[in-house]
């Protein structure tokens, strides 16, 4: 059992900034009760995802529930033959139960042909990734087992915050990963020195109208994984940002955040800095994947494009890391939901 001041709610009272870590409970719904909680259930998004950063491939996957639908998908895009392949899953809204208490617990998406797992022990240190999905008619089975190295992770990204019409929580961090990724015949190995899984927590009562540009990226050196999460959505003033910059053992905080496309199709750079330049890199798209759906009053607008970063991070002891050809994503989202 979590200790009462390691939760996000503590006796009813939500707590708010940068946190140190991620509580080992997060609810955002402990705060209310009775109607207050079940409409708000409604407004939660919750999901679980990683982005895996690897020279051949590019992919990431997600378990996701909105509390009236839930869901999973996963991608993996073949860089030598230039291929995507697409899998998802959906069901029944709360039906995933993505654990509070997510860093000592379990959680997957199983059904027929369709299958992936999370396991987090804090522990041990090691988490595991298990992916077993049949082939489709239009995508070849995938399969991993993948361990992630807790112990030699980043710091932890872990904000609370007001939203404009909303809240928000999120925690991502930074670990190198080991294993295998297999996509029909094709089977990529994963080194913990090169490769890295970036995770993506968030427990969110979103507003109807929600709207972001978000990115992220990371590199292993050897002084530990560096990287940097980056978003643009409506905020309120003086609230924190889920941006950041990873150093070697800390996570710095980075905001006002413009991402500027350059002119061109869906294959444009695109150039992403920090207003006091701590952040200054240019991302350059190698593909993308879309989510469209218009359902009157639930509508998503939805694209993830994969492909590399360069340009240049600083530190706040002044440290300049020089990103080049970096792997990472860069995503926007523009729903009704």
């Amino acid at each position: 059992m979590a200790a009462d001041h390691d939760r996000l709610v503590v006796a009813g009272t939500r707590r708010y900034g940068r946190l140190p870590s991620r509580p080992a409970v997060v609810d955002p719904l402990a705060e209310y009760q009775g109607l207050a909680r079940a409409h708000r259930r409604l407004r939660l998004k919750e999901w679980v995802g990683f982005t895996l950063l690897h020279p051949e491939i590019y992919s990431s996957l997600i378990l996701q529930d909105a509390h009236y639908l839930a869901g999973s998908e996963i991608y993996v895009y073949d860089r030598d033959s230039g291929r995507l392949h697409q899998h998802a899953a959906n069901a029944l809204g709360g039906s995933l139960n993505l654990p509070h208490n997510l860093m000592d617990n379990s959680c997957a998406i199983a059904q027929r042909g369709y299958h992936i797992a999370y396991d987090f022990s804090e522990q041990t240190g090691r988490h595991h990734i298990k992916v077993d999905i049949a082939a489709s008619g239009q995508a070849p089975a995938i399969t991993a087992d993948l361990t992630l190295d807790a112990t030699a992770s980043s710091a932890p990204l872990s904000v609370s915050s007001h939203l404009p019409g909303g809240k928000m929580y999120t925690h991502k961090t930074l670990y190198p990963v080991s294993g295998t990724l297999r996509f029909g015949d094709t089977t990529v190995t994963f080194f913990p020195e090169r490769d890295l899984a970036i995770l993506d927590e968030h427990r969110s009562l979103l507003p109807y109208r929600t709207r972001w540009v978000w990115g992220t990226f990371a590199l292993p050196t050897e002084d530990g994984p560096v990287g940097a999460n980056f978003v643009n959505r409506r905020e309120i003033i003086g609230q924190p940002e889920e941006s950041c910059l990873w150093a070697p053992g800390s996570c710095e905080p980075l905001s006002n955040i413009s991402f500027t496309k350059q002119a061109g199709d869906t294959t444009a750079p695109w150039r992403i800095a920090s207003a006091d330049g701590r952040l200054d890199v240019v991302f350059t798209p190698e593909g993308r994947k879309t989510v469209k759906h218009h359902l009157g009053v639930v509508a998503i607008d939805y694209f993830q494009m994969f492909g590399s970063y360069t340009g240049t991070l600083r530190t706040d002891d002044g440290t300049v890391v020089e990103v080049k050809d970096v792997h990472g994503v860069c995503e926007s989202m523009d729903a009704r939901m």
